[in-house]
This record gives structure tokens, C-alpha cells and sequence, in this order.
């Protein structure tokens, strides 16, 4: 039992890091405020974790690991339902690390393992989007051309990628609290959806999409 006591502590250290990092943003938590957070001290803190690097490292390989594995689902989407839990999926992978999004270039300026691994993360969603785009296309739900699959799937990304951003700035006091995350989660997938509809190949497909994005409409503040 005693040699399990330190997984857990690393665990139960980047757990906590986890929600003081999505709460206060990565710059504003410092590795003496994890400590007091843990009731540890920054001793065993740095025998788990070398840096504030390392545990900023951990942290976006988990987040890695859980949205590739997701984005690698994309086959799999066959209609406009499916469509619309993918993207509310890739939007809440987004919110569990979303510390990452809103300090993204503060660091991927400063940390090489995030610049190098989140542009290839990037160009996997790039690629998911376009499979998606690909596969509603064969199922004679989308008319769509190549050039066209390219420039929207860039869209989705850009979309997914800095709508937290863009959540921020309409709120910035409230936007990341865990009280948020539904409206932000839905209001993301919504309008990345809504991208979807001029390509819609029918009249009656593309009702259904206007319909099912205005059912996931919140009222306005």
C-alpha cells in the first residue's frame, strides 16, 4: 500500500492544479499557492513535479490523450445528430483543460512541449473536421466540394479553438466558472454547427439543422 502513496499524491496534486489553473488562469497559481491549496510542502510539491513546467506538461498530456482519442470518432459521424455530439464533445474536453485555451499564447510562448504538441493537436482537429465534413458528404447530407471541405473544416478549428477567447471577453469575470460551462459549451457547438448550414444538400436537411441548432439556443442576457 505504502509504494501506491506517491501515484496518488502526483494525482491528487495534478487534480487540484487542474482547478486552480481553469479557475485563476495558469499565470495567476503559483507552485506556493498549489502547496497551500494541498496543505503540502513546496518540498514534496517539487519531488513530484520538478517546475511549474512540469505540472502545466502533465496536465496538457491528459488533455492530449482524452482529445485525440475523441477527435479520432470523427468517421463515425453519420448525420446531423452526431455531428452535434461530436462537436459538444470537442467543446467539453475544451472546458475541462480550459486553462489552456485562455492563456494559450502566453504558453505556447513560453513552454516548447505545449508549442510543438498542441500545433500537431490543431492540425488533428484540422484533419478530424475534414473526415466529418468527408463522411456527411458520402451520406448525401452535405453538398460540398474539396476546396470547400478545406476552408470550412480551418473554420470548425479556428471556431473550437478560441471560442473560450471569445467567451472571455463577452464576460470575463464569470465566462470560465464551472457555472458557465453549459451555456459556453452549448453556445460553441451551436454556431460551429451553424457553419454546416449553406451546405446543407436539401431545403428540408437544412431546416432540420436550423431547427436542431435553435432548440440548443440560449435566451439572451
Amino acid at each position: 500500500m505504502a509504494k501506491k502513496a506517491p501515484r496518488r499524491t502526483a494525482l491528487r496534486i495534478a487534480e487540484v492544479t487542474l482547478d486552480l489553473f481553469n479557475r485563476f488562469g495558469e499565470p495567476n497559481v503559483s507552485t506556493t499557492l498549489i502547496s497551500a491549496e494541498l496543505n503540502i510542502s513546496p518540498g514534496n510539491l517539487y519531488y513530484h513535479y520538478p517546475s511549474k513546467d512540469a505540472l502545466v506538461n502533465q496536465l496538457f498530456d491528459q488533455y492530449e490523450g482524452a482529445m485525440l482519442g475523441l477527435l479520432d470518432a470523427a468517421p463515425d459521424v453519420h448525420d446531423i445528430e452526431d455531428a452535434w455530439f461530436f462537436l459538444h464533445s470537442l467543446f467539453e474536453q475544451v472546458w475541462n483543460h480550459r486553462f489552456l485555451y485562455r492563456d494559450l499564447n502566453n504558453l505556447l510562448s513560453g513552454n516548447r512541449h505545449l508549442e510543438t504538441h498542441f500545433h500537431a493537436v490543431l492540425e488533428r482537429k484540422n484533419h478530424a473536421f475534414r473526415l466529418m465534413l468527408e463522411s456527411l458528404a458520402a451520406a448525401s447530407l452535405m453538398q460540398i466540394n474539396p476546396d470547400s471541405i478545406e476552408t470550412l473544416s480551418a473554420s470548425m478549428s479556428v471556431m473550437v479553438t478560441y471560442w473560450l477567447s471569445y467567451e472571455y471577453v463577452r464576460n470575463p469575470r464569470q465566462a470560465m466558472e464551472p457555472a458557465s460551462a453549459g451555456l459556453a459549451l452549448t453556445r460553441g457547438a451551436r454556431h460551429v454547427l451553424a457553419l454546416l448550414t449553406p451546405y446543407m444538400a436539401s431545403p428540408e436537411l437544412k431546416a432540420h439543422l436550423q431547427a436542431l441548432t435553435a432548440a440548443y439556443s440560449a435566451p439572451a442576457k
